[in-house]
């Protein structure tokens, strides 16, 4: 069996996709149904299809999106903790947003990596408020490990004031993963998709996904 990601433990997966071989004369269906029988509670498979025999999940993916989640309210909120991370005090979200503009275009992101770091392509980074909930969107061609939690934990010293929108250009034009702030937590994080699809040329492998 082929993931097309990587999940550490806490990080939480929505649009995960794996790929196996089968001599199973089951249809979709009933093999789906099957292999949800004996899953445990926390994981289930959502959809099963045929694919041509050269798919592969981790290596035909043209992009990953993946969604980090903030609950900035006074009070937490118990029934969410599993999927959010709450923070009590004011974020400056504006400075947030732009702070993520920084970062949308292809660079080397060694700066927010748990290893090795590597130039990636960032289509998109986006705050979405709604209410109390804080949604970072973020879509690239490839990940590398870390980067995500890298990438919101640097973030959030934005956010504080600790660094303006400036200083975190900066770190990350740097390579350097000792100037940005710590990795997120990792419970806030979930992977809610992958693309398939032409691969858009960058000279770059495409064989490692965050997390």
């Amino acid at each position: 069996m082929i993931g097309a990601g990587r999940t550490d433990t806490g990080v939480h997966a929505s649009g995960q996709v794996v790929d196996f071989r089968t001599a199973s004369t089951l249809g979709a269906a009933e093999l789906g149904r099957g292999v949800n029988a004996l899953l445990p509670e926390d994981i289930a498979v959502s959809a099963l299809e045929p694919a041509e025999e050269s798919f592969h999940a981790r290596y035909s993916a043209t992009g990953r999106t993946y969604e980090y989640r903030i609950r900035n309210a006074a009070e937490r909120d118990p029934l969410t903790r599993l999927g959010e991370l709450w923070i009590g005090a004011r974020l400056d979200v504006g400075a947030m947003r732009a702070a993520s503009a920084v970062i949308v275009g292809r660079m080397d992101f060694s700066a927010f990596a748990a290893g090795p770091g590597g130039l990636r392509t960032v289509r998109r980074a986006e705050w979405c408020a709604d209410g109390a909930l804080l949604r970072f969107e973020i879509t690239a061609d490839a990940f590398l490990r870390g980067m995500v939690r890298g990438i919101v934990g640097t973030l959030l010293w934005v956010g504080r004031g600790t660094i303006d929108v400036a200083a975190f250009g900066r770190i990350a034009a740097s390579g350097d993963r000792s100037k940005a702030g710590p990795s997120a937590p990792a419970n806030g994080l979930c992977l809610v998709a992958v693309e398939y699809g032409t691969r858009r040329e960058t000279g770059e492998d495409h064989d490692e996904a965050d997390e």
